[in-house]
């Protein structure tokens, strides 16, 4: 290592406490009374689930990520196709998200998202994927392998994949050919749709009946509340309704849910899609789905009155809150979205103690 990175062996490794996943307080959050801490579970991938749960472990101890198992691109698609694994890469990205902010779980953070740069076969492989990889051949046990990863980073919560194989989405797409604007043709590949011409209608897994992991179904009927999104719309969050026992979980938790909204369309997926019409291409793939809470960047609502007709058809409320970086970029600020997170679990969940 070079610059201003710390040596491994010079690093404070991770607190008992900061093991534990004992939680930041949001910028701008009262504190919180000793032990009522919400348990949540983020479902979702990519860079929108790294956003939500960077966010979440500043204000819970008690963290669950999700992930969504069927990228083929990179990395990943690479490891999947020569070793018939799970695609590890967004499994990754979540246990860097849930590393803490001391020495020990910012070093190791980057060094799982770091990727060699060679002229032979290890160009561009991240460094976290093979570890994770390398424990799956290990232990031979997908949940076994990263609780023991996330122990090693001292992450603040737990990382479980959907589904225990690999899952292929595919959509269908009207105007995937421009000479042929009005022809719907079938896309194949979690990459491919993410950068897809056209409109995409629906999606579906292959196998069509994935099973869910038990841990995941677990972990969702146990919950406090469940997040869902924000990120690629088709690619990442709708994904996970379409894995039968996991979407029965999500209808049949107790737990409160909030779904995230991006803070732009995504070019590719979701071109030109208005808030509401996430919510309306959610409902059209789970329409027994229910929710809570809608939260959205105020900045990014143009038409509050739609984003709350839309809202409505699922019973859930609107939440209107700055959560976007002042930069201009359509991220999400850390704080700010821890801030309104916390904001909604006080008003919208229980009194008192979580438990």
């Amino acid at each position: 290592m070079t610059g201003r990175t710390p040596r491994l062996g010079r690093l404070r490794r991770a607190t008992p406490q900061a093991r534990a996943g004992r939680p930041v307080e949001a910028r701008g959050a009262r504190p919180r009374r000793r032990g009522a801490q919400p348990k949540v579970v983020a479902l979702g991938g990519g860079m929108g689930l790294s956003a939500s749960l960077a966010a979440l472990r500043r204000i819970t101890g008690d963290l669950t990520a999700v992930v969504t198992v069927a990228d083929d691109g990179g990395s990943s698609g690479r490891l999947r196709d020569e070793l018939g694994v799970l695609p590890p890469g967004d499994l990754r990205k979540a246990l860097a998200a849930l590393c803490g902010d001391d020495d020990w779980g910012q070093t190791w953070a980057r060094v799982i998202q770091h990727r060699f740069q060679s002229k032979g076969d290890l160009h561009e492989h991240a460094v976290g994927n093979l570890l994770i990889v390398a424990l799956w051949e290990q232990l031979g046990d997908h949940v076994q392998a990263l609780d023991l990863v996330g122990r090693l980073l001292g992450a603040h919560g737990r990382v479980l994949p959907m589904s225990a194989v690999p899952l292929e989405l595919q959509a269908l797409v009207r105007g995937h050919d421009p000479e042929r604007p009005e022809d719907v043709d079938t896309v194949r590949g979690q990459a491919t749709v993410a950068l897809t011409p056209g409109e995409v209608q629906t999606v579906h897994l292959v196998p069509h009946d994935p099973p869910a992991v038990p841990e995941a179904v677990a972990a969702v009927l146990d919950a406090d509340w469940v997040v869902l999104g924000p990120g690629s719309w088709f690619s990442s969050v709708i994904p996970h309704l379409l894995v039968p026992e996991l979407l029965d979980a999500l209808t049949e938790t107790k737990a409160r849910r909030v779904l995230s909204l991006n803070l732009a369309p995504q070019p590719g997926e979701t071109e030109g899609f208005s808030p509401q019409r996430h919510l309306e291409v959610l409902g059209r793939h789970a329409p027994k789905l229910a929710l809570d809470v809608v939260l959205a960047d105020e900045a990014a609502v143009p038409d509050r009155d739609l984003l709350t007709d839309a809202a409505k058809r699922f019973g859930a409320a609107v939440e209107l809150a700055p959560v976007a970086r002042t930069d201009g970029s359509p991220r999400h600020d850390t704080e700010l979205l821890a801030a309104a997170y916390d904001r909604i679990f006080r008003m919208h969940g229980r009194i008192g103690p979580w438990r």
